[in-house]
C-alpha cells in the first residue's frame, strides 16, 4: 500500500515556512502499514495542482493533500479538486455553518458570510469533522485511489489525520505491518560499519532492509521488516538485531526505535533516577531546548544557564576570571568551570556545559573558527573534549548540540 503526500502552498516553496506536515504524516502513515512513495510541495496554481493529482493518481492508493482550505480567493484547492473530479458540483452542510459559529462564540470572534464558503464541499467529497478549525477534511475515493484534503494548519491536520483518516484507511484496506528498529553506533563512519556488515547485509532476506543514517560523529542502522504477520516479523528483526550487536559489540550504543538520541537520553535518565542541566554558550540554549522537546522531560531536566559573554559566565556560573585570563573564555577549563558552577546550583546528577568559536568572529580568544569545548560531568566524573567543527555557523552549532548529547548518552551507558 503506497501513499503519496502533497503540500500546496507557495509559503512553502519560498522558505517562508518549514514544511513539518509532510514528515508527521509520513510517522503516522508508516505505523499503520502504509509507505510513503513520493512527497511533493507545489504552488497554488490550477495546472500545477491537477497535473500533481494525476500523476499522482497513476504511481500510488493514497494521495493526502494539505494546505489551500481557506476562504479567500487564493485558496483554490477546494475547487480545483472539485475540477479534478469532472468538475464536480457544491453542497453546502449546515453542521459546518454551525461548528464554525460555535467555535468564534468560544473567541468572541463574529462569524461572517464569507465563513459560509468553508461549509461547500464537493459532492463526491465524504466530509471530515475538523474539531479544531474551520476547514473540513475531504475524503472521495474514485478509480481505486484514496484522495484525501486537510487543511495546512499542523494542530489542525493531526486531529483530522488521528480521528479520520486512520481509522479509514485501516477499514477500508488490509494492510501489512511495518516494524522498525534502529541500531545507535558512535565512533565508526558508514563506511567502515558498511564493510564489516557486509556478509550481513547480503544475506538479508527480501522483507527487511538495512539503511544507513549517517550524522557527524555516529551512524545509526535502520533494520525495517514488512509483512502480514507481526509476531513473526518482531522475531526475525529481533534477531537480525543480536546479529548486529555481535559484529558491531564496541560501538554500539542502543536501539532506539524513533531515531531520537534526546528521547533515549530521556529513558535512561529515568531508568537510573539521574538529573541533568546545561550550561550553554555558543549554542545559545538549543541543546536545552532539544532536552525538553521531549514530553515528560521535567523528570530529570532541571535548567540551563545561557551565559554568552564572560560577564554572565563568571556572574552566574562562578567562573573564575583568572581562568577566563590564563585560557580564554574558550577553553576546557573555563567549560568545566561552566559545568561544575551549573551542577553546583541546580544540584543536579550531570551537566553538560559548552563553549567555542562558532564565528563568523573569533572575539576575544586564541581559538581558531568552528573550534569548541564541551564538558560533561556526573557525580563521579569529569570530561572535557575539543572539537574543529569548521564553518559556517550554523553547522558548528548543530554539532555541538548533538556531540553533547551523544557524549551524555556514552557517560551514562
Amino acid at each position: 500500500m503506497k501513499a503519496e503526500i502533497i503540500t500546496i502552498g507557495d509559503e512553502i516553496l519560498i522558505g517562508q515556512i518549514v514544511d513539518t506536515n509532510s514528515q508527521w504524516i509520513g510517522i503516522e502513515l508508516n505505523k499503520i502499514g502504509v509507505s510513503v512513495y513520493q512527497i511533493s510541495s507545489i504552488q497554488d496554481d490550477e495546472e500545477h495542482i491537477l497535473k500533481a493529482l494525476k500523476e499522482a493518481q497513476s504511481r500510488v492508493d493514497i494521495v493526502i493533500i494539505t494546505g489551500g482550505l481557506g476562504p479567500t480567493k487564493d485558496d483554490i484547492t477546494k475547487k480545483t479538486i472539485a475540477k479534478f473530479f469532472n468538475n464536480d458540483t457544491f453542497i453546502e452542510y449546515p453542521e459546518v455553518i454551525e461548528h464554525i459559529k460555535d467555535l468564534f462564540k468560544k473567541i468572541n470572534h463574529p462569524f461572517k458570510e464569507i465563513q459560509k464558503m468553508q461549509a461547500q464541499l464537493p459532492s463526491k467529497a465524504t466530509y471530515l469533522k475538523n474539531k479544531f478549525g474551520t476547514a473540513p477534511g475531504m475524503w472521495f475515493f474514485e478509480n481505486n485511489t484514496v484522495f484525501v484534503s486537510l487543511p495546512g494548519v499542523p494542530y489542525e491536520m493531526k486531529g483530522l489525520i488521528a480521528d479520520e483518516v486512520l481509522p479509514r484507511i485501516q477499514k477500508k484496506f488490509k494492510l501489512p505491518f511495518i516494524i522498525h528498529k534502529t541500531i545507535m553506533t558512535y565512533g565508526q563512519g558508514e563506511s567502515t560499519i558498511a564493510e564489516t556488515i557486509e556478509d550481513f547485509e547480503n544475506n538479508l532476506p527480501s522483507y527487511i532492509k538495512l539503511a544507513y543514517l549517517p550524522s557527524f560523529g555516529r551512524v545509526r542502522l535502520r533494520l525495517s521488516a514488512k509483512g502480514d504477520t507481526k509476531e513473526i516479523l518482531e522475531k526475525e528483526l529481533n534477531n537480525k538485531v543480536d546479529e548486529v550487536y555481535k559484529l558491531l559489540p564496541e560501538i554500539i550504543t542502543g536501539i532506539d526505535d524513533d531515531g531520537s538520541l534526546e528521547k533515549r537520553i530521556g529513558e535512561l535518565l529515568i531508568k537510573n533516577n539521574k538529573t541533568i542541566c546545561t550550561a550553554e554558550s555558543l549554542t545559545g540554549g538549543k541543546i536545552a531546548s532539544t532536552l525538553v522537546s521531549e514530553a515528560g522531560s521535567s523528570a530529570y531536566y532541571k535548567g540551563s544557564f545561557v551565559t554568552y559573554c564572560e560577564e554572565s559566565k563568571i556572574n552566574l556560573l562562578g567562573v573564575l576570571k583568572e581562568t577566563i585570563d590564563k585560557y580564554t573564555i574558550v577553553s576546557k577549563e573555563v567549560a568545566l568551570e561552566m559545568a561544575r558552577g551549573a551542577k553546583a546550583k541546580l544540584n543536579t546528577n550531570y551537566a553538560i556545559a559548552v563553549t567555542g568559536n562558532a564565528g563568523p568572529t573569533r572575539d576575544k580568544t586564541d581559538k581558531s573558527l568552528g573550534v569548541v569545548y564541551i564538558a560533561v560531568i556526573s557525580d563521579s566524573k569529569e570530561i572535557v573534549e575539543e572539537f574543529s567543527f569548521g564553518q559556517p555557523r550554523e553547522k558548528v552549532i548543530n554539532r555541538t548540540v548533538s556531540k553533547s548529547l551523544e557524549i551524555l548518552q556514552r557517560e551514562i551507558l
